[in-house]
């Protein structure tokens, strides 16, 4: 007996990848909110757990203590911790990080808007310079496997990687700022000289470390690339050395490469924090360090929860290009 043909609407057709690549990208975006609810709840314990609070501060050392309790009640601090922290996050989500403690007392989210950008400058050029850098040593280093240049490229990524930014800060200031006299040591108010030249300095210390890891990244990542069937396939059928490296290779390696250009863009915002301080370049870092030594919560919460969503968003930006750049992971996904 004769068995009818399937119809059209009956023939199983393959999943769409677009759905699950969604549902990944909204499941990362979930573990992203969690992250900065976690990251808010350790800035609001911190507060209350340190010694004195917004009205001990506000009030004076020669306040008494019945006018500091009722300043506490005027700002509604007396209130139950998980009101608060409610009130807290409610306000975050707005950017109202409330007022610094000291000085003129601007709002934190005006300081923190200013301050940013400078630091997010600092941070995008270092990484741009340390893929810049880090690809192009990995990538020959990968192709000279075991020979000299391989010896001589991992020797530098390994000082990079062990050489504190503590360290390699004086000796590169006290050589191009005080021996050959060609780079400003520290920021300036009123610049005598191009603003590139403030920042040579910090970008190129910023960059040694994740420039040495991305070097040695790509390096691993080439050397297994080279060693897969397609490659050799290639050279078999007599692809140009070039177009083999750069197309075929390269294209695939620098998967994990990208995932470690993501999260090491991230710490190098934070990472910036010690070298705003030495070079006293107005950032959010170098704010940062004078919130924490004079303890000014305020500006201390604003500036944790700001670069924290920073760190939250580029993961996610990694995390969304990934499955754009490989196929298989989208289909992984699937």
């Amino acid at each position: 007996m004769e068995q009818a043909l399937p119809t059209p609407s009956e023939v199983p057709r393959a999943p769409s990848a677009l759905p699950n690549v969604l549902k990944a990208i909204g499941l990362r975006l979930l573990f992203g909110i969690f992250s900065l609810v976690f990251i808010s709840f350790i800035v609001f314990l911190a507060d209350e757990l340190a010694p004195g609070d917004a009205a001990d501060v506000r009030a004076g050392e020669k306040a008494t203590v019945a006018q500091v309790e009722k300043l506490r009640e005027s700002m509604g601090l007396n209130r139950p911790w998980p009101v608060r922290y409610v009130e807290f996050l409610g306000k975050a989500a707005k950017l109202d990080f409330g007022h610094s403690y000291y000085g003129t007392q601007r709002e934190v989210r005006d300081l923190i808007l200013e301050k940013l950008p400078i630091t997010s400058l600092i941070a995008f050029c270092a990484i741009i310079l340390a893929a810049a850098v880090g690809i192009g040593l990995g990538t020959i280093a990968g192709i000279y496997r075991t020979r000299p240049p391989d010896t001589a490229i991992l020797i530098i990524s390994t000082l990079g990687v062990t050489v504190p930014t503590f360290v390699l800060a004086p000796i590169l200031v006290y050589y191009f700022s005080t021996v050959r006299d060609i780079l400003p040591a520290t920021w300036e108010t009123e610049m005598r000289a191009p603003m590139y030249m403030y920042l040579l300095l910090p970008v190129t210390i910023l960059a040694a470390r994740p420039s040495a890891l991305l070097t040695r990244v790509t390096r691993a990542s080439m050397i297994d690339t080279l060693q897969q069937e397609f490659i050799r396939t290639a050279i078999a059928k007599g692809v140009p050395t070039n177009r083999l490296i750069f197309k075929h290779a390269l294209r695939n390696a620098i998967l994990p490469v990208v995932t470690v250009i993501g999260t090491s863009f991230g710490f190098l915002l934070t990472g910036s924090f010690v070298l705003e301080s030495v070079f006293t370049i107005p950032g959010i870092g170098k704010d940062g360090i004078e919130a924490i030594v004079m303890g000014d919560m305020p500006r201390i919460q604003g500036i944790v929860l700001v670069t924290g969503f920073l760190f939250v968003v580029l993961n996610l930006v990694v995390d969304v290009l990934l499955p754009l750049l490989d196929p298989r992971i989208r289909e992984a996904q699937v």
